[in-house]
């Protein structure tokens, strides 16, 4: 049985861009806790093998993805859950102009290493990071 409190500090920085703080971990999956600090707009990435949820918790962003069949920007507020399936191209950004874009993101399986996360061809903004 695992249990953790959210990290004050970030553990890690992703790879997209944005700020990580490591929750739990387990055989068939992980959660962390992200955050997009203001004015900031992620790196396009895909994932190889992980599928991803998102819950947004504070602030104001947008994310774009496109898997070949489909592309769209969905507006990320406090309430809204994304998915991102492997080999979805995604690319995310903070458009607060105060506040910090928080949200939890729960993959499966878990977190597999560097490798996993691979650069996409394009995205829909100028990364920032």
């Amino acid at each position: 049985m695992q249990e953790i409190v959210l990290p004050k500090e970030p553990d890690t920085i992703s790879a997209p861009g944005s700020l990580v703080r490591l929750l739990l971990r387990g055989a068939r999956g992980g959660m962390i806790q992200s955050t997009v600090p203001v004015g900031r707009t992620s790196r396009p990435i895909a994932h190889r093998t992980v599928y991803e949820i998102w819950y947004v918790l504070e602030g104001a962003g947008e994310i774009w993805r496109s898997n070949g069949a489909q592309e769209k920007i969905t507006a990320l507020t406090p309430g809204t859950s994304i998915d991102l399936e492997p080999g979805t191209a995604f690319q995310f950004r903070n458009v607060s102009p105060d506040a910090d874009l928080k949200f939890i993101c729960v993959t499966m399986p878990a977190w597999p290493g560097e490798d996993e996360a691979v650069p996409a061809s394009r995205g829909a903004w100028e990364p920032s990071v």
